[in-house]
């Protein structure tokens, strides 16, 4: 089946959002937030942890899978439109359509 792994760099509340909209899409099987494995260089004893620049809203690795390459299309422009509707940025991981 077609998968779409998306990067999306955002709040908990933006996440949500996408997801459960996607997930709402005709055609998607599932969407679901994954395990992020990237290193993300949080080291907890530099000397600038915890200032207020350092401090970002997170990331979220979501994958979607779909019927068909259709709903994997779909399921792109509907995220790409959530994400800028919550000023989140959104970054393509991989795209499989097997």
């Amino acid at each position: 089946m077609p998968t779409l792994q998306l990067r999306l760099t955002a709040g908990d509340d933006a996440a949500s959002a996408l997801i459960n909209l996607v997930g709402s899409l005709e055609g998607i099987e599932s969407v679901e937030e994954i395990a992020d494995l990237m290193p993300h260089m949080d080291d907890p004893d530099s000397s600038s942890a915890g200032l207020p620049d350092d401090i970002g809203p997170g990331t979220h690795l979501i994958e979607v899978v779909a019927g068909n390459a259709t709903g994997i299309r779909r399921a792109l422009e509907v995220a790409e439109a959530s994400a800028h509707d919550h000023g989140a940025a959104l970054e393509v991981v991989d795209n499989d359509d097997d």
